[in-house]
């Protein structure tokens, strides 16, 4: 067997890298002549990679290392597990106990009548599963014309071919095409799109768009809407006050399916064990993910209410996964639950460190290349512009400036995210508030670099 180990020369494993490893979401041959980062290991909210720099995670891996990293406690119940049983499906009439005892803590904490759970192994295969659910309920209730699913321009809700056209993202899209019956109607992003509109207003305008897509499509077709509570690879995207209620009253009035996609929200990222619970949302369905298993296995959910279990209870589901409910990832992802809860670390979180951040991160608003700052819960944004009282769009592509700024985090041993020219953050929600402190400092110093290199570049002027 080949070892590699993390000895070897950075530029060697990024050799190997290049040579043989496809990453996501990338442009292989800029990388490859770049160099990828290499980590070698991680501890709370600190990576640190081949050459020995240490950085300060601002992402929680891919917003989902809510716990921090190198709890031993998950490597334990892993090897625990893998040593009495380390797989066996939940097909053919069979279970096994991780997997039972998880449904039941996830019914527990999952608000409302949303107490039955499927399970898949990430975000992506999990709303795929949603789709299915829709539909057979349903054809199943004699109702098979309703196969429409409504969704928002830049949402994200995976990356499969299902998924990703039920997501918002053209550029994806683009690649991979659309599946039928897939809708998509516009994003409650006020800063962007908001043009003169209050907030208020064009909240309500963004919600009532569903209520006009119902109608023009035919309430008689449409099966459900989906929704992040906020958006999150869309750019943390807060909408504004007015939008769920009104979102919720529309959805309650034409009988259509609720699905709230909680892959980001969930697990204490809001303030609150789940987005819904913050916004005050009453889904009929819900997707966990990342933070279920705070990103040490793969692991994901649909959880549904009463009445969709009892209706797919009647039928076989024709639908599953190999891994579906795998004994060690549904081990790790209970120890991860017991972990949140019994030390408090969504109570603190929620009452301690959020108040902080959003103070740190409210900071940053006094930077001349900051429009706008969002922050709920342990997740924030920041909007870059070149005129604040406009909000003008810069004199380039969209994401050039954004990156340039992402490329000064790095450079700072900082993980701050760029999702075109809005810079985000989701630190683990075990982040320190010294550490909090080196975030908001790390970030002001990518901002005031980045910031030269855009008025260097010509840059820094709005799009005319």
């Amino acid at each position: 067997m080949t070892l590699i180990t993390n000895h070897m020369p950075t530029e060697e494993l990024q050799r190997l890298d290049a040579a043989h490893h496809m990453h996501p979401f990338t442009t292989g041959d800029d990388l490859a002549k770049k160099g990828a980062r290499v980590i070698t290991r991680a501890k709370g909210s600190t990576l640190t990679d081949s050459d020995g720099n240490d950085i300060l995670d601002g992402m929680a891996g891919l917003w989902c290392v809510n716990i921090g990293y190198g709890r031993d406690e998950l490597a334990e119940v892993a090897a625990r597990q893998m040593r009495e049983l380390p797989y066996y499906n939940t097909f053919f009439q069979t279970t096994h106990v991780p997997v039972i005892a998880l449904a039941e803590r996830l019914a527990e904490l999952a608000p409302g009548d949303l107490n039955h759970v499927f399970f898949s192994n990430s975000g992506s295969e999990a709303n795929d599963t949603n789709i299915r659910i829709v539909r057979t309920y349903w054809q199943e209730k004699g109702q098979p014309e309703k196969t429409v699913i409504i969704s928002r321009k830049n949402a994200y809700h995976g990356s499969s071919v299902a998924s990703s056209a039920l997501g918002g993202m053209a550029g994806m899209h683009a690649q991979s095409g659309m599946i039928p019956d897939i809708h998509h109607i516009d994003q409650p992003n006020w800063w962007s799109e908001g043009g003169d509109m209050s907030p208020e207003d064009f909240g309500l305008e963004r919600a009532q768009q569903l209520e006009k897509a119902i109608l023009e499509l035919g309430e008689n077709r449409v099966a459900a809407f989906i929704a992040e509570p906020i958006q999150g690879a869309g750019g943390v995207i807060v909408p504004p006050s007015t939008y769920w209620p009104e979102i919720q009253r529309i959805c309650d009035k034409y009988e259509i399916l609720l699905i709230a996609d909680e892959v980001i929200c969930g697990f204490g990222r809001t303030g609150n064990w789940f987005g819904s619970q913050t916004m005050g949302i009453k889904p009929d369905m819900m997707t966990v993910a990342k933070g279920l298993s705070s990103g040490y296995a793969p692991i994901s959910a649909s959880i549904v209410n009463e009445d969709i279990a009892a209706v797919l209870g009647a039928c076989e589901f024709n639908h599953g996964y190999t891994y579906s409910g795998h004994p060690v990832a549904a081990a790790v992802a209970l120890e991860n639950l017991r972990i949140l809860d019994e030390e408090g670390i969504v109570t603190h979180a929620a009452n301690e460190l959020a108040p902080y951040l959003k103070e740190k991160f409210e900071s940053l608003g006094d930077h001349p290349m900051v429009g706008e700052v969002k922050v709920v819960g342990m997740m924030g944004s920041l909007a870059l512009t070149p005129d604040k009282t406009t909000r003008a769009k810069f004199a380039a592509d969209v994401g050039t400036v954004g990156f340039m700024v992402r490329e000064r985090c790095f450079a700072n041993n900082l993980i701050m995210r760029h999702v075109g020219d809005r810079m985000v953050i989701s630190p683990p929600l075990v982040i320190t508030k010294a550490e909090i402190d080196m975030l908001s400092a790390r970030a002001r110093k990518a901002l005031d670099e980045g910031y030269e290199n855009v008025k260097a570049a010509g840059l820094f002027k709005a799009m005319s």
